[in-house]
């Protein structure tokens, strides 16, 4: 078995198990490092390697847990959720009400990639006080955990603004142009429109068929009830101050491409607007940190994974055997492009970082075997993003479950990891292939 399929079989078969992520991506890393020559030391050592290129996405994470931290010192999330839990309160039609919840989640998760780019960092500060309405509405939280997901992949796959920028023009366009693809960066949104449709489509799929029935959940009753004397009452200038640091956070990473300096940006403007206490700011940044922790040690254990991946030299290979395998034929070609693709992002648990890694073995492939240029464009970018919901180690799971699991009923693999992965990778190979064969 090649040791990339067998790291990726190791890591996920543990997770199964209910194994912590960070050491099921340890043991696969082990396993996979073994199995390709590498000696358990020499293998421990590209790991630890590995581990530094996951710092700078800690680091913002960090960052972005600080700033969400601040804004939810701004009471104005706490008040989103009251009006939600007022207006549930109010009406007996609970399948109105649960759309409407998933419909507002959606958006969240949207902004959260380029209006308000904190990425998942807002999940635990907005979902965990609408869990008890989740419970009361008997709402399936797969289906919260699959529209969460589609909002935060499906508009950097899109969207050529904020992390869709990086994903779509720096990275994909940026790495096809350099291994010989003469493309319009422009064009990445055309050629990615059928995969995200195939995303869309599982969405519908999760929401309206599979986690449309009732779901029991404990309620805790004491977070349903708010009285008029309880409701909050923001003040014009905290939302005005709100508004200029989200916008300031927004403008600094633009300009810097860094989520880390955008986030530090928009965390000091909350403190200078007086937001947040310049006595209590130390607490508030610590708690956020704290609050994005895992999901920085998950990513960074995620690096150390890829790494002894890439140190096996058998990545290559993997996709060597792709080339063999397709006798010329088109269709075959884009297909299993697309299952590879979907191996290897399972395994690093990061589409902006397989890109690098496939691209240059599969665009000199795509293009001998006829591909048009978009329809190149859209085998690499699904086949990077491919594996992004559903895999373990990503931060589109990670930050679902960061948000539903605060009460301890929402089970990482089985609820975020194995529903995200069948509505949307099933979806996206099969549209990502008709993308490939019509483009």
């Amino acid at each position: 078995m090649n040791p990339v399929i067998l790291a990726v079989a190791i890591m996920l078969t543990l997770s199964i198990l209910r194994v912590n992520v960070v050491l099921a991506l340890f043991l696969g890393a082990m396993g996979g490092g073994l199995a390709g020559g590498l000696g358990f030391d020499a293998a421990l050592a590209a790991f630890t390697e590995g581990l530094g290129g996951g710092a700078g996405i800690a680091i913002s994470y960090g960052m972005l847990g600080a700033f969400a931290m601040a804004i939810s010192a701004s009471k104005i999330p706490q008040w989103l959720a009251q009006r939600i839990i007022q207006q549930v309160a109010r009406t007996d039609k609970s399948t109105v009400i649960r759309l409407s919840i998933l419909g507002s989640i959606l958006l969240m998760a949207i902004a959260s990639q380029n209006l308000v780019p904190v990425h998942i960092a807002f999940i635990p500060i907005l979902i965990p006080p609408l869990l008890g309405v989740f419970s009361s509405l008997q709402l399936d939280r797969r289906a919260v955990a699959c529209t969460l997901s589609f909002g935060l992949i499906a508009t950097y796959l899109l969207v050529p603004v904020g992390f869709g920028n990086i994903y779509l023009t720096q990275i994909l366009a940026g790495n096809l142009n350099d291994n010989g693809l003469n493309i319009d960066p422009s064009q990445m949104p055309l050629a990615m429109a059928l995969p995200v449709t195939g995303m869309f489509v599982g969405l519908l799929l999760a929401v309206f068929i599979s986690y449309r029935q009732p779901r029991h959940y404990h309620v805790d009753q004491t977070a349903l009830t708010t009285t008029a004397e309880d409701s909050l009452v923001i003040a014009p200038k905290t939302v005005l101050i709100t508004l200029i640091a989200i916008a300031l956070a927004l403008g600094v990473q633009l300009f810097t491409h860094s989520m880390a300096m955008g986030a530090a940006s928009g965390f000091v403007m909350m403190i200078l607007g007086g937001i947040v206490n310049w006595r209590e700011a130390d607490d508030i940044f610590a708690r956020g940190v704290r609050m994005m922790a895992l999901c920085g040690f998950i990513m960074i254990s995620a690096s150390g994974f890829a790494e002894v991946l890439r140190a096996t030299g058998d990545i290559p290979v993997l996709v060597a055997a792709v080339e063999s395998l397709v006798y010329g034929s088109k269709a075959v070609a884009a297909l299993l492009m697309l299952v590879v693709g979907l191996l290897i992002t399972m395994g690093i648990g990061s589409s902006f970082s397989t890109i690098p890694i496939i691209a240059t073995l599969y665009v000199p492939l795509a293009l001998a075997l006829g591909f048009s240029p978009l329809a190149t464009a859209a085998i690499v970018g699904a086949s990077g993003a491919l594996g992004d919901a559903g895999s373990p180690a990503s931060d589109s799971t990670i930050g679902p479950t960061a948000g539903l699991n605060v009460d301890g009923q929402h089970d990482h693999i089985r609820d975020t990891v194995i529903p995200t992965f069948l509505h949307y990778n099933l979806p996206m190979i099969l549209f990502g292939w008709i993308a490939a064969m019509v483009l």
